[in-house]
């Protein structure tokens, strides 16, 4: 099987106006996704890690088509998402659907749960309301949970099941693309587990690709077949996961690594000397935005944004070392 490109994102950069100090003359701007470009194969899953602020759920309502770029592109098999035409634009939600990270807030705690996933072909007049019905039960089938699950509500269930519920709403449409923004972050490992292995399934079983969002580095790593590296609004690397777990260029990759736990007793990994925290995004650092907390800053880095690079095959990073 040929692999295509599926999902290509141009140059986005998405900006914010934020209230300014009080007598402060200049209006104050948060620069939340600074210039990104990748893209995604189709069938495959891209993984997108980062600490919390850097702007990953950001980028991903934008591809999600949830908020529009303050600039650039993001197209969907060569189709604009934003500049596109109206039949493009009106056939994106049964193309690209979201699993968000809390299933509480995005379930409504006043319907039941397969009046809550029904509700999208109702509203696009999927088939009769029995054959609604059936799509539905068979899907929360699909995903672990009963049929007679169908008339109950958000609060008479576990973390993991509302997971499996917001999971069998993204697929009611039969779409091509998710968007799974920290899809498993509020869940105990072991149901995480169950969850990642179901989204493998469903990939699988639908021809899904995927965007996996998450601040974890290894539930990244397991699910995805190229991973983007993002700080501070920018991607830093990107590359195969394989590659990435053996041979991370960028510092912060490396500092990123190091924080995921080792699961052999008595084993401790080596500091790189990374420190402080993530500096705010309407003060960025000057040159390189991850200088401040790098070993191997040099003067270069505290005045000049690195090059986007290619240092390998399909291998991607934002540094000075290797310019």
């Amino acid at each position: 099987m040929s692999i295509t490109t599926f999902l290509e994102l141009k140059n986005v950069t998405r900006r914010f106006s934020v209230d300014q100090p009080l007598f402060s003359a200049a209006p104050r701007e948060l620069l939340a996704v600074n210039n990104v470009s990748f893209s995604i194969e189709k069938g495959t899953t891209l993984g997108l890690v980062g600490e919390s602020g850097c702007g990953k759920s950001t980028l991903a309502k934008i591809v999600a088509h949830l908020l529009a770029p303050s600039s650039g592109d993001v197209l969907l098999e060569g189709e604009s998402l934003w500049q596109g035409s109206k039949e493009t634009l009106k056939s994106l939600p049964r193309r690209i659907q979201m699993i968000f990270q809390d299933p509480v807030s995005s379930l409504n705690p006043r319907k039941s749960i397969g009046k809550s996933i029904q509700e999208a072909l109702d509203v696009h007049g999927v088939g009769t309301s029995s054959d609604r019905k059936k799509v539905v039960t068979e899907l929360l089938e699909r995903v672990g949970m009963r049929a007679e699950h169908y008339g109950r509500y958000p609060h008479e269930f576990s973390g993991g099941q509302r997971q499996r519920i917001a999971i069998a709403r993204s697929l009611v449409l039969n779409p091509d693309f998710i968007v799974c923004d920290e899809a498993v972050s509020a869940l105990d490992v072991s149901v995480q587990a169950q969850v990642l292995n179901l989204l493998s399934d469903l990939q699988n079983d639908f021809s899904l690709t995927y965007m996996f969002i998450s601040h974890d580095l290894a539930v990244v790593g397991h699910v995805s077949d190229v991973i983007a590296v993002m700080y501070l609004g920018r991607l830093v690397e990107l590359t195969s996961a394989q590659k990435l777990f053996d041979n991370a260029l960028h510092p912060y990759t490396q500092m990123l690594l190091e924080a995921v736990p080792v699961p052999v007793p008595g084993r401790r990994s080596v500091g790189i000397g990374q420190k402080g925290d993530l500096p705010s995004p309407l003060t960025p650092p000057v040159g390189c935005p991850f200088h401040p907390r790098c070993k191997h800053a040099m003067q270069i880095c505290r005045e000049v944004v690195p090059d986007w690079l290619e240092v390998g095959q399909n291998h991607h990073v934002l540094c000075h070392l290797y310019s």
